[in-house]
């Protein structure tokens, strides 16, 4: 006679095949689906969908005057990890680079600010910690201009809503909510770790965001844009998230 417990044994383990066999199939239909969804903005829709539940729960709780941590200059790293290229030139000659600003309120539909000019706005730093998509992290010293305070100099008309930034190629471009680039932390930078930037790491301009993954840190800056039009964004465009908040 057969025992009832290797009876039941052999009935769970036909019941959990089973089931999991079905889970395997539903799953393998919805990743189908989604897969064979209409692209937009160059992932499946659906999956954007998601990325965009995303951003409203983020722009929803979001505070221009909440702070990113910041912390004790001595925790900052000495070395900071290089990471992507895209767009950056080799070419750079720090006395003569300007910043190109498009769309500012009442000046010229474009405008060309010498480095000399952002560097002569109050100096700001702090202590915070660059966060990567990739899952990497590291607290970095930043030093230089608050993007807020050249927005002052440089305002943005009324209603604008974003903010676009783009290296002098235009091979690499970042969109910001205009909310996110007047947070006090956002700077243009030109110095890191107590020294001026390097080439590597974005000379002779940069943005620290510590609000926003580092995706949105764009190194050489050469164009910023205002725009009441949701800006192009190199990674967005690859299947990241367009807002990419912290």
């Amino acid at each position: 006679m057969k025992d009832p417990a290797d009876f039941d044994m052999s009935r769970r383990t036909r019941r959990s095949l089973l089931t999991g066999g079905i889970a395997a199939a539903a799953g393998a239909g919805l990743w189908a689906w989604i897969a064979n969804s209409p692209s937009e903005e160059g992932i499946p829709r659906a999956l954007r969908r998601g990325l965009q539940v995303n951003e409203k729960l983020s722009r929803g709780i979001f505070n221009g005057k909440r702070l990113a941590p910041e912390f004790p200059l001595d925790q900052a790293v000495k070395k900071v990890r290089v990471n992507e290229d895209i767009g950056m030139s080799d070419d750079v000659d720090r006395a003569t680079w300007k910043v190109k600003i498009e769309g500012a309120d009442g000046h010229p539909a474009s405008v060309e600010v010498p480095l000399a000019k952002i560097k002569s706005l109050p100096h700001a730093e702090h202590v915070t910690e660059l966060k990567c998509v990739e899952g990497w992290s590291q607290i970095v010293h930043w030093g230089g201009a608050r993007f807020a305070d050249l927005a002052k100099e440089f305002p943005p008309p009324p209603d604008t809503q974003y903010v676009a930034m783009e290296t002098p190629d235009g091979e690499y471009y970042v969109g910001l909510d205009l909310e996110s680039a007047l947070q006090p932390q956002t700077l243009l930078v030109y110095e890191m770790t107590g020294e001026p930037i390097t080439e590597e790491h974005g000379a002779p301009l940069r943005l620290c965001i510590p609000t926003k993954y580092g995706i949105k840190n764009i190194k050489q800056i050469g164009t910023i844009r205002y725009t009441n039009e949701r800006p192009k964004d190199y990674w967005a465009e690859r299947g990241y998230d367009w807002y990419a908040g912290l």
